[in-house]
């Protein structure tokens, strides 16, 4: 299962609109997302009009074409048409990279994990671990 976010814009103007829709999602439109492999999805939003959308899923293009073939996503996207700023989220949807994940990293830790790497490929060299007192462990050695 990988994490997605994504963003992108609607109109600012609108957005109490926007989450008064949000908070009375159409059922079908709802077992739809569930259907098609959309879980632990959530949708925030900034004052500027941007939208930040945050998603489960195995894999996020099979999601979105799951979710292009069905009827109810149509309707549901010529619904809120009115709130956006230029395309659809449809067209407009930025995915953001992940670069840290806390749950990950501490697996990786307490399993001693392998060398991690930078966003660019380069590697990252472990942290030293804490003992009890919060010194550095005597087993590693000074770093």
């Amino acid at each position: 299962m990988s994490r997605v976010l994504f963003t992108f814009r609607v109109r600012p103007e609108l957005l109490d609109e926007y989450a008064a829709a949000h908070a009375a999602v159409w059922p079908e439109m709802l077992q739809a997302l569930h259907e098609t492999g959309w879980h632990n999805y959530s949708i925030f939003t900034a004052p500027d009009g941007t939208v930040v959308g945050y998603v489960e899923c195995d894999d996020i293009d099979a999601a979105r074409a799951g979710m292009a073939q069905r009827d109810v996503n149509a309707r549901w996207q010529a619904a809120m048409s009115r709130f956006f700023d230029g395309a659809g989220p449809d067209d407009q949807m930025t995915t953001l990279t992940e670069v840290f994940h806390l749950e990950t990293q501490l697996a990786a830790a307490a399993a001693g994990g392998p060398a991690r790497e930078r966003a660019d490929g380069a590697a990252v060299p472990a942290p030293p671990t804490q003992g009890a007192e919060g010194a550095a462990d005597p087993q590693q050695g000074d770093i």
